[in-house]
């Protein structure tokens, strides 16, 4: 079967593509073992591709979520695969217009719903076999659900979730000593977040604090808060996180704080905020390195070059990046060169080597989606790249909200 034709390359080249048996939607990839597992947006459970022969990838299961339920977001490592579950907002009429998701607090629209028609928390399942993943557990959560996880071994793993009573999306930490039995350790929000206990939020209207997610390294968590920018937290009592340091941009900047990637080796953080709008509504954003060698007063001190190719904001839905490769344990780790998606500009490599001028050295904008499974009125037919995950062989591998899963090599 021929490749769909890339729309855009530069030392990247389009070497295999999935439509991950039919449910084309992406949202996060990992690829562990030699398997993809893939969470959706529209079609809400997970999908698993054999992509030990990464040019002819293979559909081996799909997991359906519980009803009314999404899993957009998962982790695998070791024996364990953690996937969230949380009320499918999209499907939601009153998210249809994107702007509601992203410019007022998620708590604030769904304050209203009556009845709990779907299942918020974590799914823990065994993958020792790869292509017949076993649940053994689930951490059950009230409110909305969980958004994202990170998880790389061992005892303890962190998520963004919507409590009831809070505002939107907070911090916790999660204790999985005993996989069977996992326990909710600690948590951290934003002072006004916490509703119940009578806080009132401080931030200008129109604006979404909420964690996206946090990365950990050793006893540090970097928060990225959406609206509310970064923030650098001390976990080294995992039932107890405390604040070392929060920075904001926005205003003047659009805020969208969706990842902050730390490079350990040299006091670097990479942070990237999200285009969340069409045609670059919420203005524009960038990828932010910051020096964090004196973690209570991170510095910025550069910006990654922005796709111009062509007129990415004239080509219609969101231009801007949306995620990074996390350097992953057991995946490609580098403190040099930095994979990010940029939405309708596709994947982008950059070299970092000088910190303060960070180099583009790779892209690849894969073609647009045949079909459309995103079913929210006047989506454009536009590739959307979401997700970007690069293996320990350096593949990189990367989804769509339509235009299922591009699995490109890299030539620089």
């Amino acid at each position: 079967m021929s490749l769909p034709e890339p729309e855009y390359s530069r030392n990247m080249r389009l070497t295999g593509h999935s439509d991950q048996g039919g449910r084309p939607d992406g949202v996060q990839v990992m690829v562990h073992r030699g398997y993809a597992y893939i969470g959706h947006m529209v079609s809400q459970g997970f999908s698993i591709v054999d992509v030990r022969d990464a040019k002819n990838p293979r559909t081996v299961r799909y997991v359906p979520a519980p009803p009314g339920t999404w899993n957009v977001h998962l982790q695998a490592h070791d024996d364990l695969l953690l996937v969230i579950n949380a009320r499918d907002l999209f499907a939601d009429s009153r998210f249809a217009d994107e702007r509601v998701y992203y410019t007022r607090q998620v708590g604030e629209t769904v304050k209203t719903v009556s009845g709990r028609d779907w299942s918020a928390g974590v799914r823990i399942f065994d993958i020792s076999q790869p292509e017949n993943p076993r649940e053994i557990s689930f951490l059950a959560l009230d409110g909305i659900g969980v958004h994202r996880i990170w998880y790389t071994g061992g005892r303890w793993a962190y998520v963004s979730a919507l409590l009831d009573g809070y505002t939107d999306y907070i911090f916790l930490t999660i204790d999985l000593a005993d996989p069977r039995k996992p326990e909710v350790a600690g948590r951290w929000w934003m002072p006004g977040m916490n509703e119940a206990a009578g806080e009132q939020p401080g931030w200008p209207e129109g604006k979404r604090y909420a964690l996206h997610h946090a990365i950990i390294h050793g006893d540090t968590a970097y928060g990225s808060w959406r609206d509310g920018g970064l923030t650098l937290l001390d976990v080294s009592d995992r039932a107890a996180p405390s604040l070392i340091s929060h920075r904001n941009w926005s205003p003047p900047y659009g805020g969208g704080t969706h990842t902050a990637l730390p490079l350990p080796g040299r006091d670097l953080l990479v942070v990237l905020d999200e285009a969340v709008l069409d045609d670059q509504q919420d203005g524009e954003k960038f990828i932010w390195l910051f020096d964090i060698r004196e973690p209570a007063n991170p510095v910025s001190i550069s910006t990654f070059p922005v796709p111009d190719e062509r007129d990415y904001v004239a080509k219609g839905a969101h231009f801007g990046p949306h995620n990074l490769h996390e350097n992953r344990p057991g995946s490609f780790v580098s403190e040099t060169l930095i994979f990010a998606t940029w939405q309708n500009a596709g994947v982008r490599a950059v070299d970092i080597s000088n910190p303060y001028r960070p180099v583009e050295t790779g892209a690849l904008v894969p073609a647009a989606p045949k079909t459309m499974m995103d079913t929210r009125p006047g989506r454009p037919q536009v590739i959307q790249s979401c997700d970007v995950f690069v293996d320990a062989q350096g593949i990189i591998y990367s989804t769509d909200y339509n235009g299922g899963l591009s699995i490109i090599e890299y030539l620089g």
